[in-house]
């Protein structure tokens, strides 16, 4: 019995109350996943984690929510697989543990702590109108773009992995 092969998982990370422009974008970034076949990972909650976990979902992608809480209910409605955690902002290290990739749109701190943890993880960090101090971080200026670039990053950690085996 052969088991199936693991998708990529990109992480959907921003601002809980996001401008027009931000879920505009996090919508886009979230359908151009799901049609690459990828795994969007987020936080599960409302602003750029909703629009982003919308786009997937309703271009047929899967969604895994990892809440702050430890209740499903908190869960946006587009969320596939919620997760309770019950620990709050300390999530967001779960999240970027969890993604091979993460793409940043607008944000606030707790955007910020995630850029920073999948950066000392040495995960791929794209950020779309987010915090550009972040000199480490990628910059996109379009959804496409920034899932270009995901992408590209995580195929070519996967070729890595390959060669190291």
């Amino acid at each position: 019995m052969s088991l199936p092969l693991q998708k990529a998982i990109i992480a959907v990370i921003g601002a809980g109350d996001a401008s027009a422009k931000g879920e505009k974008r996090a919508y886009r970034i979230g359908q151009l996943l799901a049609e690459q076949g990828v795994v969007l990972v987020c936080g599960g909650l409302g602003g750029v984690m909703q629009a982003a976990s919308r786009g997937c979902a309703e271009a047929g992608g899967e969604v895994i929510g990892l809440l702050p809480g430890a209740d499903t209910a908190e869960a946006n409605p587009y969320v596939t697989i919620p997760i309770v955690t019950n620990m709050g902002h300390a999530r967001n290290v779960m999240i970027a543990h969890t993604a091979q990739a993460l793409i940043a749109v607008e944000g606030e701190y707790g955007t910020l702590s995630e850029m920073a943890i999948g950066l000392k993880l040495g995960k791929p960090v794209i950020q779309l109108d987010s915090w550009s101090q972040l000199s480490a971080a990628m910059v996109a200026v379009t959804p496409e773009q920034a899932v270009t670039m995901a992408l590209a990053a995580v195929l070519e950690g996967a070729g890595n992995a390959e060669r190291q085996e």
